[in-house]
């Protein structure tokens, strides 16, 4: 979490969070709470490990789905989202889960994946690891085909909130005199900022004139240096036990790696790093600093007040100028609206990615991360060295 979130504020969160973890799992049989309820978040990797897995594809995310459950326990399941998300963000989920609707019909109504109803607004899963209130480890995780939010608390604060992933397929929809476009901040922001650089930096921002496939770290549980985009039959708990969906989904993974034309010294170029690639914020006149400031705020925006990190880029101080200016953009791809294309900012504590390129560049995935404390991973040692000595 960002060093401006205070325990006070924090622990309020944390109380809420715990009210309604605990509110859902009363309601549960024995049956369900089986399925509902995960070990207690640990420093150890292997004891850890499922509370550590997270996807962003229809695939089996964990735990109890909403299909699973009767409407009173549906309700109090997106309670336990909300508690975590601000109002914009809740809006956000629920819009990105009802797009699965959309989605079907898009498809024709014929995608499976291997279960009853492939695009499935039922099909997001919730889980509780450890015991929701008191000063242990406990967390929670809910996802679906392009929701995976991710939250941890210890010593009764909320500690980490990513990876926080959100996607929309497709990314524009027609509705009766307007349309829909749950990510259109992100990806309107982010083109205006790299549009309004002169060209030497331009030069520097924009890495390659195509884009990848998806956002470069992927579901990776760490980030680090030299991550490539993992292809999407890798983006999946496992494989399909029918042979001919898994065929299907091969084919479909490698027709969208083929349809970017990067070779290896083009992965290369945009893997990660620990160095940030791209223009640093500083380099940006007081308009663009603005529209970095306002970019920031779609993806950090997305949970509470209390628990965002926005504060530390408060440009009314000193430090949070100075953290403004260590971000870094980077962009692939065109820059023409309609057109593929893929950007990340990165900074202390911070990775962000946003891409659109398939389905004819409508498909969006924006991924924010904190890669020294995804999944609370430094609290959680933190807390193992100071009470299981």
């Amino acid at each position: 979490m960002a060093q401006a979130v205070t325990d006070d504020t924090a622990r309020d969160a944390a109380d809420r969070m715990a009210a309604a973890a605990n509110a859902w799992l009363e309601t549960l049989s024995p049956e369900q709470r089986g399925i509902a309820a995960g070990v207690a978040p640990s420093p150890e990797s292997d004891a850890d490990a499922e509370r550590r897995r997270w996807f962003y594809t229809p695939t089996d995310h964990g735990g109890l789905t909403l299909h699973e459950q009767r409407p009173a326990q549906q309700r109090r399941a997106m309670q336990l989202v909300a508690s975590g998300l601000s109002p914009a963000g809740y809006v956000s989920v629920a819009t990105v889960m009802g797009l699965e609707n959309v989605l079907d019909h898009t498809e024709g109504f014929t995608v499976s994946f291997g279960r009853e109803r492939g695009r499935d607004p039922g099909m997001y899963f919730l889980r509780v690891f450890g015991e929701p209130g008191g000063a242990a480890p406990w967390g929670w995780r809910f996802g679906g085909h392009h929701v995976s939010l991710n939250n941890l608390v210890v010593d009764g604060t909320v500690v980490a909130t990513t990876p926080c992933f959100l996607g929309a397929d497709p990314a524009v929809s027609p509705l009766l005199g307007s349309v829909l476009r749950p990510l259109a901040g992100p990806e309107d922001l982010a083109r205006e900022l790299v549009r309004s650089l002169d060209p030497e930096l331009a030069a520097q921002a924009v890495l390659l004139p195509r884009a990848p496939s998806d956002i470069v770290g992927g579901n990776r549980t760490r980030v680090g240096e030299g991550d490539e985009v993992i292809p999407l039959s890798g983006i999946w708990r496992g494989r399909f036990a029918d042979p001919g969906e898994q065929q299907r989904l091969q084919s479909m993974s490698d027709r969208i790696d083929a349809t970017t034309g990067l070779d290896a010294d083009d992965h290369r170029r945009i893997a990660l790093t620990a160095a940030p690639k791209g223009v640093p914020g500083a380099a940006f006149d007081a308009a663009q600093r603005e529209l970095l400031h306002q970019l920031l705020a779609t993806y950090l925006g997305r949970v509470p007040g209390a628990l965002s990190p926005m504060g530390t880029y408060d440009r009314s101080t000193p430090a949070g100028r100075a953290a403004l200016d260590g971000v870094h953009l980077a962009w692939a791809g065109s820059t023409a609206p309609g057109e593929p294309h893929y950007y990340r900012l990165q900074g202390p504590r911070l990775l962000v990615e946003y891409d659109n390129t398939q389905r004819q560049a409508n498909h969006a995935h924006a991924a924010w991360r904190d890669p020294e404390s995804d999944f609370g991973l430094d609290a959680l040692a933190v807390h193992h060295g100071t009470y299981h000595r």
